[in-house]
């Protein structure tokens, strides 16, 4: 009778194996089997192990003057980098050398309006619906044309050379014309948000003296209520995208109106030498949307801005005239000014758009037409954090409306793609991405057009989970950014072989970042295990400071004794052992949210503690989200004199404190006070805790003047401000 080997517990694993009657182990015996394990298993870990990117060092610590600190510089390049190419050392030179390098590709695009209407909603809203047809472009040498001509028309309309005009519009074509128009004459640019207020707009066009206003049909519409209050507007151009009322036109008979078209024949019948800068020379004067009171203006030379252009072209990998690029956030902004910069002078196509009008879907765009990424299929684009978490949701929900058998494939194949890209080796392998991507992730890259390769992402924090919805739901690397308007957008910028999230990225090519210590903060670039301390960056991208506003500039920018300039951000970061950067915390109390607003933590307490209810509060907000909350320590005696009168019963104050309508009441009378304050509804709490105990010097929560100590506070009451956002 012959030995059952299989059913003696005795035996090893690799001798059960070596026994086993299974076909494959048969025919390829034990050494086969491990041969297999190896070849499967450890070499590819080995492989992983030599060639991890992890270990790749991204910036290396650069020797610098000025204060005291950690100073780091982009590995990539031993020398700051200054111009993209020999002799584009400002913003004419660089688009007159583009247009001969690529005269010929298609350079600024806009889609055709082939009607409008306006559709009713069952509650008797009226919404504008468009129909627009395919793109129509302005080749490179065209689109120079255009601006050449522009220039010679701004100066035979009676533009004065030494006076400054002024953008006021959408993003669209003839912004980029007027503006490489006016670099022609050596003409400053100043940029105003659309959006901004009446107060603010009158500010900016005043403090700048601008003789010039260049506006599209929409904003031409706000002109005449204000124009009693305009210093020194003497000549008004529109940009014909609406049809513009006589009646408009004939209250601003003071002033001299052309259209957009008008000028560009004036010009190419008159024609004007050219003026040019040098790099030196501001290019524009840019208001930022502002954090508390009137916007300032920011000064940025013509040096600055082809200084960040060469440095991001560093970072997109293979860019040129094969790419395509959907523009459609607010030239007015430094982040798309600097984008669209880098796509003209690598030849790219640039496309216009808008955020109403981008998929087919959107609000704007008529039912059964096509949205701007469908006609123009971009390869290339920028957006902020809440436009991906919006793309992100939708596609969530999307996908849970389904259900069933659909939800389950895409759960099992995110999670599959998630692994592989953070490196788990239980993750998704190249031949089963490729089946995930063709299977579940096609018909959602076709949301974007189906072409996109490549994302930059700035103006805010971006969210892990959003970063890698991008990276898996998309299939493309996600660059983001780190910069202010101070510094041309140019600080830090992740590289497109970087997977990491919540950083980013090595400093700039054009720029240095250095930390340095914030003793008061307890941020140190002695701590461990990484530095840590205020962000201050150094360079070719940084800007001449504050439009008249000498005090504001010497007070965060420092020219160091090497003829350097720096600019303190008075933001707080730590260097990751690979030299990337990732911004932790805000040294000053002015926080920027998720769709770009300013939040003034300070004044927004000011504001709310003339609420009788209010003892002492702190206003908390998390860029990573669109609205604000509170910590408010109760006036004792207000609110238990509310809770009498309102027969509310409790055993102690911290129960009181804990009552639904006294949280209601007390919340309700801090929306008072923020409306006599006249606070915008993104500055007023949105949810609120109440804390029974009194904060006082001797609790460490405030000093001796009774100035809040947020540190100490957001430590103390963590999980409160956790809870508040959940």
């Amino acid at each position: 009778m012959g030995e059952n080997t299989g059913d003696n517990p005795n035996m090893s694993i690799l001798q059960r194996i070596a026994t086993s009657d299974v076909p494959l182990v048969k025919e390829y015996g034990l050494p086969g089997i491990i041969g297999a394990i190896l070849l499967a298993v450890v070499i590819p870990i080995m492989l992983s192990s030599i060639f991890n990117k992890k270990g790749k060092k991204r910036a290396v610590q650069a020797d610098v003057g000025g204060e005291a600190g950690l100073a780091m510089r982009n590995s990539r390049f031993s020398m700051l980098v200054e111009v993209p190419w020999e002799g584009a050392t400002t913003m004419a030179a660089l688009f007159e050398m583009a247009s001969k390098k690529y005269p010929r590709h298609r350079c600024l695009g806009t889609r055709k309006l082939i009607n409008r209407e306006f559709v009713e909603s069952p509650d008797g809203r009226k919404f504008e619906k468009l129909h627009l047809g395919e793109y129509e472009w302005d080749t490179y040498a065209e689109a120079f044309s255009r601006a050449c001509n522009f220039a010679s028309g701004l100066i035979k309309l009676g533009h004065q050379r030494d006076s400054r005009a002024a953008i006021f519009a959408d993003t669209r074509t003839e912004w980029i014309i007027a503006a490489q128009g006016c670099f022609r004459q050596n003409l400053t640019v100043v940029t105003i948000y659309a959006s901004l207020g009446e107060d603010a707009l009158v500010h900016s066009l005043n403090e700048t003296q601008v003789s010039t206003l260049i506006c599209d049909s929409k904003q031409l519409k706000k002109l005449p209520a204000i124009s009693s209050k305009l210093q020194s507007v003497k000549h008004v151009i529109y940009i014909e995208d609406e049809p513009v009322e006589a009646e408009v036109l004939n209250q601003m008979k003071h002033w001299t109106t052309f259209s957009f078209g008008e000028v560009e024949e004036l010009g190419k019948t008159s024609h004007t030498d050219a003026r040019l800068p040098s790099s030196t020379d501001t290019a524009v004067i840019m208001y930022t949307s502002g954090s508390t009171g009137l916007p300032k203006g920011v000064m940025i030379t013509h040096g600055n801005m082809v200084a960040t252009t060469a440095a991001v072209m560093t970072i997109i990998p293979k860019l040129g005239t094969g790419d395509v690029y959907l523009a459609y956030l607010p030239l007015a902004h430094v982040f798309e000014l600097a984008a669209e910069t880098v796509m003209l002078a690598s030849g790219a196509a640039i496309g216009y758009g808008s955020a109403l009008t981008m998929t087919d879907t959107s609000n704007k765009i008529k039912k059964g037409t096509k949205g701007d990424v469908s006609a123009l299929k971009p390869t290339l684009m920028i957006s902020v954090p809440a436009i991906l978490d919006r793309i992100r949701d939708a596609v969530f929900k999307k996908v849970g409306e389904k259900g069933g058998l659909t939800k389950k494939l895409f759960d099992i194949a995110y999670k599959r793609n998630l692994g592989a890209i953070e490196g788990s080796w239980f993750g998704s392998w190249a031949p089963e991405r490729m089946i995930w991507d063709n299977l579940i992730f096609k018909p959602i890259r076709s949301m974007l057009g189906g072409r996109i390769r490549f994302v930059l992402c700035g103006g805010a924090p971006l969210s892990s989970d959003t970063q890698r919805f991008m990276n898996i739901c998309l299939g493309v690397p996600v660059g983001q950014g780190y910069g202010l308007t101070e510094t041309c957008a140019g600080a830090a910028f992740s590289e497109w072989d970087d997977t990491s999230v919540g950083r980013v990225g090595p400093p700039l090519p054009c720029c240095y970042v250095k930390l340095v210590s914030w003793e008061e903060g307890g941020y140190k670039i002695s701590d461990s295990p990484m530095p840590r301390g205020e962000v201050v960056v150094g360079g070719y991208s940084i800007t001449k400071g504050y439009f008249n506003n000498e005090a504001k500039t010497n007070e965060v920018y420092k020219v160091d004794e090497r003829g350097m300039r720096w600019f303190y951000t008075g933001d707080i970061g730590q260097f990751h052992p690979d030299g990337c950067l990732e911004i932790i915390d805000r040294k000053k109390d002015i926080v920027k949210l998720q769709h770009g607003e300013y939040v003034s933590l300070g004044k927004v307490e000011s504001a709310l503690t003339t609420s009788n209810y209010v003892d002492s509060i702190m206003v908390y907000a998390d860029p990573f989200h669109n609205y604000c909350v509170a910590l408010v320590v109760p006036a004792h005696q207000a609110l238990e004199q509310w809770a009498q009168n309102s027969g509310i019963n409790y055993k102690n104050f911290d129960e009181l404190c804990h009552n639904d309508q006294a949280i209601k009441e007390v919340q309700q009378s801090l929306s008072k006070a923020a409306k006599a304050a006249r606070l915008e509804k993104f500055e007023i709490p949105a949810k609120i805790v109440l804390l029974p105990e009194p904060w006082t010097p001797e609790s460490g929560l405030v000093t001796a003047a009774l100035k809040l100590k947020r540190e100490q506070i957001k430590t103390k009451f963590k999980d409160d401000l956790g809870k508040l956002y959940h």
